[in-house]
């Protein structure tokens, strides 16, 4: 007889990146499902990891990445934000963001202890506070996809471990501002409630408006972990390479847990990596590039039968399609890919119970602009 173990995540299936993204290869739809690029890297950057393999840097790195990233890293977030971290004690690199989100969760979350997540959420938030033995805490965004900050309030338990927020926001496209970063200061003041700020869409922000990085605030930052990831800034999500900031004593904690799961990460990537970082304007750019793509899709959405929602940051577009089905939404995901040629996101897997009868869709724009306009024709024909 086959041997079964009982499962630690009883109610988590396959991701529904995964299951979209296998389903718009296998019936042939134009995959704006998953979150990653479909157009080529900066030639520089490729050529620079090729300079690194030739140099001989293809062994272990050190535990926390390489000196010079860790000081191009610590060079580029003082620039932005005011603040010079130690590159000795308080930045690591990380095998992507969600590496660097589940270590961070190993690294505090007890049995017993809450997190509170916010609604709709990244799919790896959750189930890493349970694999440790923690309660998600899930409160949503309200019904103007806005951060709530009374409905965060009333969440907080003297069990409350650990507050999770990001911006700019994946699913819904919108940034946290001043006056959320604010009240969220003012939610965890007195308190000893880590933060986990995930800002790995920190370059991309549209409209003139500023990226409110908790680092900016120093009631923030002395208790924050804060994921960032270069395969969101740099088009190089296959690379997984991100880093985590905090503050010595969290840092200490992290790397006790970071150097058993991953030790190191690929290091000819780091070489390549701490030189691109050299030039500002290879992230610069970035918050342009992406509201050009933004509105291109936005033009082509508005003369769809689908209803689009305001994206003020990160490379998703949220659009209602209430005018089109009553279908739940995964039914009717899963038929547009299949039926009409384009694959999307459900909202509904980003949420611990789905608000009743919303009807939305994801779809990402960090796509060519002929992807983009295919997509659009197909949509359109609907």
């Amino acid at each position: 007889m086959p041997m079964e173990l009982p499962s630690k995540l009883p109610h988590v299936g396959t991701t529904i990146f995964s299951v979209m993204s296998k389903l718009a290869q296998e019936c042939g739809a134009i995959n704006l499902s998953q979150g990653f690029p479909d157009f080529p890297i900066d030639e520089k950057l490729g050529e620079l990891v090729h300079t690194a393999i030739k140099a001989g840097h293809n062994q272990y790195a050190p535990m926390p990445g390489i000196m010079p990233l860790r000081e191009a890293i610590v060079a580029k977030a003082e620039s932005l934000y005011g603040f010079a971290y130690d590159p000795e004690h308080e930045v690591t690199v990380t095998a992507g963001a969600t590496q660097g989100i589940f270590t961070i969760m190993a690294a505090v979350v007890r049995p017993g202890d809450e997190v509170i997540i916010i609604d709709p959420a990244y799919d790896c938030y959750a189930p890493s506070v349970e694999l440790f033995g923690g309660t998600p805490v899930h409160v949503s965004l309200d019904a103007d996809m806005h951060f709530d900050a009374d409905a965060v309030k009333k969440a907080i338990t003297p069990r409350t471990r650990l507050l999770v927020i990001n911006t700019p926001h994946n699913p819904s496209g919108g940034i946290l501002r001043d006056a959320d970063m604010r009240a969220i200061c003012e939610l965890l003041r007195g308190t000893d409630i880590l933060l986990l700020s995930d800002e790995v869409y920190e370059h991309i922000v549209f409209d003139g408006e500023k990226h409110a990085s908790s680092i900016l605030y120093p009631e923030l930052r002395e208790r924050a972990f804060i994921v960032l990831s270069f395969g969101k800034v740099f088009h190089i999500t296959g690379w997984k390479t991100g880093y985590v900031l905090a503050p010595k004593a969290l840092m200490a904690e992290f790397r006790k847990v970071h150097q058993f799961n991953v030790f190191s990460v690929n290091t000819p990537m780091q070489y390549a990596l701490a030189e691109y970082l050299k030039d500002p304007l290879h992230y610069e750019m970035l918050p342009r590039f992406y509201q050009a793509k933004r509105d291109r899709f936005l033009i082509g959405l508005r003369a769809s039968p689908f209803e689009p929602l305001h994206c003020e940051g990160s490379y998703f577009q949220l659009a209602d399609y209430s005018k089109i089905s009553d279908e739940p939404d995964l039914v009717f995901a899963k038929r547009l890919a299949t039926e009409y040629g384009v694959a999307t996101i459900p909202l509904s897997p980003f949420y611990k119970d789905p608000p009743p009868g919303q009807r939305l869709l994801r779809f990402c724009f960090a796509k060519q602009d002929e992807t983009l306009d295919n997509a659009i024709e197909k949509l359109c024909a609907i």
